[in-house]
């Protein structure tokens, strides 16, 4: 490592089904194109044994691509307005299908390497059942601006793809969300360059995400 670059660990995450729900719509099933950082945040502390023995500092950047996408059937129990079940209903569910998330982390990245691989709980992304497969790399990050392809990133000037409003963190008793702007294009193919990101040997941009820890929520 040098004075221009830093070194992060590149954790590939790749699923052959995900789906991620639209937290803004009540009562139905609309589907995000992305996961949001507080489901990322939420899977990388249960590979750490709890968001205890993460950082309240702690972050990490992000990109997602799918390969395609599709509307299948899913039985839901909803509950009654004291809490109560009701009868299970069966709703349409938008889904994703072969996909890869790259979570790229600065902080103590040998500390995560460590911990992903062999994680507390199972590594999954979305819904309970959608285990994910991952691949781990080190790599040196340029202390440059990346074009921003399939990284969710910011809403901030000079980015570009459609704009998300997502939750960055949750507090741990769910009583207060952490909502945040952002700009994610499914294709990929965003050319432009994210102001203050590092790059990656390839030219993608890495930028960080505001923490996503439950503490961020408190106040």
């Amino acid at each position: 490592m040098t004075a221009a670059t830093v070194t992060a660990l590149e954790a590939t995450f790749t699923a052959p089904v995900t789906s991620f729900r639209n937290p803004l719509y009540s009562g139905v099933q609309v589907g995000l194109p992305c996961p949001p950082p507080s489901t990322v945040g939420g899977m990388l502390a249960a590979a750490a044994g709890g968001w205890h023995n993460v950082l309240e500092t702690f972050q990490f950047a992000m990109a997602f691509h799918a390969q395609g996408q599709g509307v299948d059937l899913e039985t839901y129990h909803p509950l009654d307005a004291r809490g109560r079940p009701t009868t299970p209903l069966p709703k349409d569910r938008e889904f994703l299908a072969f996909t890869t998330l790259t979570v790229w982390i600065t902080d103590q990245p040998e500390r995560w390497r460590s911990i992903l691989r062999r994680p507390t709980w199972p590594l999954r992304l979305g819904r309970s059942q959608d285990l994910v497969g991952l691949q781990l790399d080190t790599i040196e990050l340029t202390r440059r601006p990346g074009t921003q392809r399939g990284a969710l990133v910011e809403d901030r000037p000079g980015t570009a793809g459609t704009a998300l409003r997502l939750p960055t963190a949750i507090r741990l008793d769910r009583a207060r969300t952490v909502w945040g702007t952002f700009r994610y294009d499914a294709t990929g193919k965003v050319t432009a360059s994210v102001p203050g990101s590092y790059s990656t040997p390839t030219g993608q941009a890495v930028a960080l995400l505001p923490p996503a820890h439950p503490a961020t929520a408190e106040t």
